[in-house]
C-alpha cells in the first residue's frame, strides 16, 4: 500500500492458572518492561506504525514462531507514542495456519505486569497452554502455547490479543493485536482467488501530552474508550490514508477487523457495493450485497469489491455512528454532566458525542434515536482508505454463485437467558453486570454437557439504552433472530452485536472441546467493569 495525504482533515475535529514448569521459563526484565517511559536509547529513531506488519506462515504442517511482547516508541502522528508492541509492531504480526496445523508460539512477556493471549474466533481447546484465557504470564515469564487447528476448521479472518482480566482494555488500547489468518477452502473458490487481497486493521488510540496512553477517567471507562487517533492499517485517519489499487481483473478481496475496544466503524466505498463473502465465524453460503456494513468491537468481514466504476480514486469511509448511552440523564440518574455540543467531554480527550443512535447492522441506517440532546457536530464521515484504479474495467469480473454451505444447527436441548445490564449501586458504584452479577473467575454461570445445542436469549436490558457487543469463547454460533424477526442469511458468528432494548437468540453446539472460558461484552472496558461470565463445556 502506498501512502495518499490528505491536505483537508474537515473529515475530524481532531486469578492464575500456572503451567508446570517444563512449559514456562523465566527470564531477566528488559529495559523496556521495566521503563515503561519506552525507549531504550535516547538518540534511537522511533518506529512508525507497521503499515505492512510481518507475515509468519505455517510449512509442512507447522506455525513456529517467538512473539514477545513490550513497550515499544512508536511514531503516530508525528509524534513519539509509548505503545505496547508484539515483535516491536503496532499492529502485530499476522500469522498464517491452515486447517490440521500445529502452531507453537513460544511467547516472552517483557511488559511490567502480567498479560496472555487469546486467539480470538479459533475453534480450538480453551484449557492447557491453549486458547486458556486463565492464565497469567507474569513479567519476564516465557510461556509456550501449543494447539492443532482442528482439520475441519472453517477459513477465515481471525485475530489474537491480550485476555489476561484486569488488564485487557487497557492492552488492547495500547496497541496488543494482530491477524491470524486460517487459509482454507473458501480460498480456493477460483473467483475468490482471483481476486487481490488487502488486511485493514481498524484501531484507535488516545494519548496524553507526553505521548503515553491516555489514562482514563471512570466515566470514559463507562462508556467505553475511543481514542482521537483512528487508524487503517497503521496510518491514521484522515491525514494520512492507504491507497489500495484495484487489479487488472478489478476485483479486490478486502479483510477487515475492529480491533478497538469500544469504536464501531460503519463502512461505506464511495459508489461502490460490498460483496459480503465472509463474517467472523468464516465464508457465508453465497455472497451478499452491501450498501453499507458495521463492524463493533473484536468483529470481523471479508467483502469482494468489483472495479465497475469510471476509473478514478473512491474513499473508504467510517460514518457516523451512536452507539447508545447515558439515557438515564434524562430521569437525573447522572445529573450534573456537561452535555455541552451534542456529547460530553470526559476528560483525556476522550469524547461521548454520538452515544444514542443505533444503526441498523446490514445498512447502518439509524433506526432509533434514545438521547434528548442535539447530534453532535462531528458526525462527519472519515476517509480511512482510498481504492483506486486507472482506467475502466472491460469485462466486469464474476462474483461467485456459491461459497461454503452454512448447515442449520439442530434443534436446542436447552433454553437460557442472559440479561445485560448496567447497575448503579452505593457499594460498587456502577457495574456492568451478566444476569445481575458482575465476573468472578471463582465462579461458573454455565455449565453445558459436551454435545449440546442450546439457545440463547440475550437481551440488552440497559435502562440507557447502550450497544454490547457479545463475544462467546466457547463455540462458534449462529443468531436465529433479532427481537423475533428472522437474521437475513445465516452465519457463522462468534461476536455480535445487541443494541440497546433488543433480544438476540443464538443457537450453539457445544461439540468439540471441554473446558472453561468465558462470555462477555467486546467493548472492553465493560467486561473490565463485570460484563463477563464463565462457561463449563463438560465432558
Amino acid at each position: 500500500m502506498k501512502r495518499r495525504q490528505f491536505f483537508s482533515v474537515t473529515a475530524l475535529g481532531a486469578g492464575s492458572v500456572l503451567l508446570s514448569q517444563c512449559a514456562r521459563t523465566t527470564t531477566e526484565q528488559t529495559n523496556s518492561a521495566s521503563a515503561p517511559s519506552g525507549s531504550n536509547n535516547a538518540t534511537a529513531q522511533p518506529a512508525a506504525l507497521a503499515t505492512s506488519p510481518s507475515v509468519f506462515t505455517s510449512a509442512n504442517g507447522l506455525l513456529e514462531l517467538d512473539l514477545e511482547a513490550s513497550y515499544q516508541t512508536i511514531n503516530i502522528d508525528g509524534k513519539p507514542a509509548k505503545l505496547m508492541a508484539y515483535n516491536g509492531q503496532v499492529p502485530g504480526p499476522r500469522l498464517e495456519a491452515r486447517p490440521g496445523d500445529t502452531v507453537r508460539i513460544r511467547f516472552t512477556n517483557n511488559l511490567p505486569e502480567p498479560t496472555n493471549i487469546h486467539y480470538h474466533g479459533l475453534n480450538i481447546s480453551h484449557s492447557g497452554n491453549a486458547d486458556n484465557v486463565f492464565l497469567s504470564i507474569e513479567p519476564g515469564e516465557t510461556l509456550a502455547y501449543e494447539f492443532t487447528l482442528p482439520e475441519d476448521h472453517p477459513a477465515g479472518t481471525f485475530w489474537y490479543h491480550p485476555h489476561r482480566h484486569g488488564y485487557v482494555a487497557d492492552q488492547v488500547f495500547a496497541g496488543l493485536s494482530g491477524f491470524f489468518v486460517v487459509r482454507g477452502d473458501l480460498d480456493e473458490i477460483p473467483e475468490v482467488k482471483a481476486a487481490t487481497e488487502e488486511f485493514i486493521a481498524l484501531k484507535d488510540f488516545q494519548l496524553d501530552e507526553e505521548g503515553n496512553i491516555a489514562s482514563p477517567d471512570r466515566m470514559a471507562q463507562m462508556m467505553g474508550r475511543e481514542g482521537a487517533l483512528v487508524t487503517a492499517s497503521g496510518q491514521v485517519a484522515p491525514k494520512v490514508v492507504p491507497d489500495i489499487s484495484f487489479p487488472e481483473n478489478g476485483l479486490l478481496r478486502l479483510r477487515l477487523l475492529n480491533a478497538s475496544i469500544a469504536r464501531f466503524y460503519r463502512l461505506q466505498i464511495e459508489q461502490h457495493s460490498m460483496h459480503l463473502i465472509a463474517t467472523d465465524g468464516g465464508a457465508l453460503s453465497t455472497p451478499v450485497e452491501v450498501q453499507e456494513l458495521l463492524l463493533v468491537p473484536g468483529e470481523r468481514a471479508e467483502v469482494l469489491i468489483r472495479a465497475d466504476q469510471a476509473a478514478g480514486s473512491y474513499r473508504l469511509l467510517n460514518l457516523p455512528y451512536n452507539r447508545g448511552g447515558m439515557g438515564m440523564m434524562g430521569n437525573g440518574a447522572m445529573g450534573g454532566m456537561d452535555m455541552k455540543n451534542g456529547g460530553m467531554d470526559m476528560g483525556n480527550g476522550h469524547s461521548m458525542k454520538n452515544m444514542g443512535q443505533n444503526a441498523d447492522q446490514n445498512t447502518g441506517q439509524n433506526t432509533s434515536q434514545s438521547m434528548e440532546s442535539a447530534p453532535s457536530e462531528s458526525g462527519d464521515a472519515m476517509p480511512l482508505a482510498t481504492l483506486v484504479y486507472n482506467s475502466s474495467v472491460s469485462e466486469l469480473p464474476s462474483l461467485p454463485a456459491q461459497l461454503i454451505a452454512v448447515e442449520a444447527l439442530p434443534a436446542a436441548q436447552n433454553t437460557r437467558r442472559l440479561d445485560l445490564s448496567m447497575q448503579m449501586s452505593f457499594s460498587r458504584g456502577m457495574a456492568f453486570t451478566i444476569n445481575g452479577k458482575t465476573y468472578s473467575e471463582d465462579r461458573t454461570d454455565i455449565q453445558v454437557p459436551l454435545g449440546t445445542v442450546e439457545e440463547w436469549e440475550i437481551a440488552n436490558i440497559d435502562a440507557d439504552k447502550m450497544d454490547h457487543p457479545f463475544h462467546l469463547h466457547a463455540a462458534p454460533f449462529q443468531v436465529v433472530s433479532r427481537s423475533g424477526k428472522p437474521e437475513p442469511y445465516a452465519a457463522w458468528k462468534d461476536t455480535v452485536l445487541v443494541r440497546g432494548g433488543e433480544t438476540l437468540r443464538i443457537r450453539v453446539h457445544f461439540k468439540d472441546f471441554p473446558s472453561k472460558s468465558v462470555y462477555h461484552c467486546h467493548v472492553l472496558d465493560h467486561e473490565e467493569l463485570g460484563m463477563m461470565g464463565v462457561i463449563d463445556v463438560q465432558a
